[in-house]
């Protein structure tokens, strides 16, 4: 990319709008000391009946998915109910940017029913993890009443069980944040540990230099100097993920802004400067963006927008690099870990011959994450690389079926894409059932991937390499329907990986620096909800290469293929019901048994005995044609005959060696 002295003299224009953020007034219960809108409770802008109906119309018959309240504080307007329920019942996604302080205000406490009930993402601001951090910002007293509805909200399901619940945090002064994932770690723990409380993300943002905090600046003559350190650490490769270039934000009275900030001092969209939001033709819009020195802050280091940080942190590059440029083939690995020795399953051996060689060639695995009976489906493959995994399940969900792969490095994607085709007629298929997308799996947001709106997530592999894994998960959670499934390969390790060895570029690559430690799994699908999931198969990685060894060889890892269902009323030890299970030889290609996992292998018409998860995975899943299940929990008998996941070692037996039941 050529070189970008100057911001304000480039030109950057918008693409697609997928978010319409709507600024709804500047009313506010606070009057917090950096609000680049001036918002207090004397705030005198809010939204009329007549805008927000005509704001409403115009959002019903565009494609855009998600849909930003913002003010001020939103609930202080009498429009939003009617905005939630009538865009909600329109299958939009809705998030509400509040002071959470204003919840607790008794002619706003229902909107956390509301909320609840519409499935709202729920945004408040902490900068700090003590009083005096977040109230010199925001006000006294805020700290301690945030932290109580963080409680509430807690215990109505927010911050998990599908409720999301996020956190924005900004610098006191004019440091830069740090790294997103690292503070994010950092909230999460002292958070829990002192108050108990959990939540979905962290938000990091820089404060730009706007409305209150551009006075106070000013008023300490630092304002000049705050802009040349944001200059300084410009970087060109925010551009291409700014939330402008996708987003447009409208005003009290219904005109149109690049963004808040923008709407913040006035400046419309070029072009559009006397229309309203609900006189544009968005099919024929892409104006260029405004962008001033105040520009800087979005664009600074690794980025900033109302979703957080923009571009890859430094182990995204390093293993898009490895991935990328580094590997051409299967056989410029190092070791067995990302290279599967597990053999494939008839249905899935059977599909192979019709792959592209190519696609083939450059594939990297570690088992195969595709389960049976995926007829009509809809399958998003997380990290699909070349597409192997991606092209197999197209044929196994069959034409009418719908598989998604979302991966972030470019040289792999252009294989798979270059490939489509080709693949689409060996399969015979008159339409492409097949979509790639660029993206992190860490936002399926940014990939446009709604909620429940996936049947089955697959990945091989991928997973491990992931800086965030938590927010991976979270993620699949998200996007699965109830009822629906994860099943993935990947290497897991019998023991915690020693920091130092994290950063080590091979062994990121070689898919062994981020192995799980598999207990550590366990605690973070259960502080997701999710109380068991089950081992499909398990066998020792070995690494056959000694350099590797040396540096490595005190950890044991494991290829292991798990899957787990989005159910959030399992036990998370399995208990006794009475249940029986019957598996009636449905299941395409298994006509004489079926198995659910390592140790679950149901004979065609033959009752068996289960837990009350096990009977819950086969009765509220995709499986539930396929088996007749007979009692309910109706009267409990105590623990089933197994242990429960805290009990399991790794390794010493192979007997037992999975979620909540073995």
């Amino acid at each position: 990319m050529e070189e970008i002295r100057d911001l304000t003299e480039i030109t950057v224009k918008k693409r697609a709008i997928k978010t319409v953020q709507i600024n709804i007034g500047n009313r506010c219960n606070q009057s917090c000391r950096h609000c680049h809108i001036g918002a207090s409770p004397r705030g005198s802008k809010n939204m009329d009946n007549f805008t927000a109906e005509r704001i409403i119309q115009k959002l019903l018959t565009m494609p855009v998915s998600e849909v930003e309240f913002t003010g001020g504080t939103p609930e202080l307007n009498p429009n939003l109910p009617l905005f939630i329920k009538k865009l909600s019942d329109a299958g939009k996604n809705l998030t509400v940017r509040t002071s959470l302080t204003v919840l607790d205000i008794p002619e706003c406490q229902r909107f956390v029913e509301l909320y609840r009930k519409h499935k709202v993402r729920v945004i408040a601001s902490l900068p700090g993890l003590f009083p005096d951090q977040t109230d010199s910002q925001r006000g006294r007293g805020v700290f301690i009443r945030t932290i109580e509805m963080i409680k509430k909200l807690n215990e109505l399901g927010f911050g998990s069980n599908g409720l999301c619940l996020d956190l924005v945090y900004n610098p006191s002064d004019t440091e830069l944040p740090p790294p997103q994932s690292e503070l994010e770690n950092k909230f999460r723990k002292v958070l829990n540990e002192r108050y108990g409380i959990t939540f979905n993300n962290l938000i990091c943002i820089v404060n730009s230099p706007v409305g209150r905090y551009r006075r106070m600046l000013e008023k300490r003559g630092i304002m000049d100097e705050y802009l040349e350190k944001l200059k300084s650490e410009f970087n060109p490769e925010t551009l291409n993920a700014v939330m402008c270039r996708k987003l447009v934000s409208v005003d009290y009275q219904g005109y149109v802004y690049d963004c808040d900030f923008n709407l913040a001092l006035g400046l419309r969209i070029k072009g559009y400067k006397n229309r309203r939001f609900w006189e544009i033709d968005y099919n024929d819009f892409s104006p260029e963006i405004t962008m001033l020195q105040h520009c800087y802050a979005c664009t600074v280091g690794r980025g900033s927008s109302c979703s957080g940080e923009l571009v890859k942190t430094e182990t995204h590059q390093r293993v898009s690099e490895y991935y990328g440029k580094k590997l051409s083939g299967t056989k410029d690995l190092k070791t067995s870990a990302c290279c599967t020795a597990d053999s494939l399953p008839r249905y899935v051996r059977d599909v192979m011959p019709y792959i592209v060689d190519e696609v083939v060639e450059r594939f990297y695995g570690c088992g195969s994450p595709i389960p049976p009976g995926i007829e009509g489906c809809t399958v998003l493959d997380l990290g699909c690389g070349t597409g192997r995994d991606v092209f197999v399940a197209a044929k196994l969900v069959g034409a009418e079926g719908r598989v998604i792969g979302i991966d972030m490095t470019d040289e792999q994607l252009e294989v798979a894409r270059r490939n489509l085709k080709p693949q689409m007629e060996r399969f015979g298929y008159r339409k492409p059932n097949v979509e790639f997308k660029k993206g992190f799996i860490e936002d399926l947001h940014s990939a446009g991937i709604k909620d429940n709106s996936i049947d089955l997530v697959i990945s091989n592999c991928v997973i491990n390499l992931s800086p965030e894994k938590r927010t991976v998960f979270k993620e699949i959670f998200r996007v699965l329907k109830p009822g629906g499934e994860l099943y993935f390969s990947d290497v897991f390790s019998g023991r915690r990986v020693p920091e130092h060895l994290k950063d080590d570029p091979v062994l990121l690559g070689e898919c062994l620096a981020g192995a799980m430690y598999i207990e550590d799994f366990r605690r973070l699908l259960l502080e997701l909800g999710i109380r068991d999931y089950r081992v499909v198969s398990k066998r020792r990685i070995s690494l056959d290469n000694p350099e590797i060894e040396e540096k490595i060889g005190m950890v044991d890892f494991y290829s292991m293929t798990i899957r787990a269902f989005k159910l959030y009323d399992l036990e998370d030890r399995c208990e006794d019901y009475g249940q029986v299970a019957i598996y009636k030889g449905t299941i395409q290609g298994f006509p004489h048994y079926f198995e659910l996992d390592d140790h679950h292998r149901f004979i065609t018409g033959k009752p068996m005995l289960v837990c009350g998860n096990t009977a819950m995975m086969l009765q509220e899943t995709r499986f539930a044609e396929h088996f007749e299940v007979m009692g309910d929990r109706s009267q409990h008998y105590g623990l089933f005959n197994c242990s429960p996941a805290s009990e399991k070692p790794v390794e010493t037996d192979d007997s037992c060696s999975g979620g909540a039941c073995c």
